[in-house]
């Protein structure tokens, strides 16, 4: 009877080994880190441009000095989240005078229709893929992150 208790705890051990090493080769490699010291995202915001652009998202240090063009973006959401001033963003509608300006971007002058919110430090929105969306008033600057997520099967 211990030769079987011994000869099964050794099948589960060698069981193990195999299934960890198994598991351990279809784990893919470290994701590498990504850091931003705070001169370089003040730098950022001061200019309004990007912090990281990769794979299926972004982060954008944005700013704003006053209204911008409506857009609509056919595969990312924006999470957005202020950190300083205010401003008036229009969500869903339709973009009026719309133009394709990139690969899965459409921007206009205007949105026809939709929902008015005041957006100001601390509030959070997130803006489906697919819903235009337009900064019409802004109280300056305007200061907040965006974080682009693609939606799954999206190109860039």
């Amino acid at each position: 009877m211990r030769t079987v208790i011994a000869l099964k705890a050794s099948a589960l051990a060698a069981a193990a080994a195999v299934l960890g090493f198994a598991a351990a080769a279809a784990t893919p490699p470290e994701t590498a880190i990504t850091y931003l010291p705070s001169d370089q995202v003040s730098a950022a915001f001061a200019k309004g441009v990007p912090l990281v652009e990769e794979g299926n998202y972004k982060v954008h240090a944005s700013r704003r000095d006053a209204a911008g063009q409506a857009e609509l973006h056919e595969k990312d959401t924006d999470i957005i989240y202020m950190l300083d001033g205010s401003a008036t963003l229009i969500t869903g509608g339709e973009v009026l005078d719309g133009k394709t300006t990139a690969l899965e971007e459409i921007r206009g002058t205007s949105i026809g229709g939709g929902e008015s919110r005041r957006l100001g430090k601390g509030d959070v929105m997130i803006v489906p893929a697919g819903t235009p969306h337009w900064f019409k008033e802004v109280s300056g600057p305007v200061l907040y992150y965006v974080v682009k997520v693609r939606q799954e099967g999206g190109s860039r």
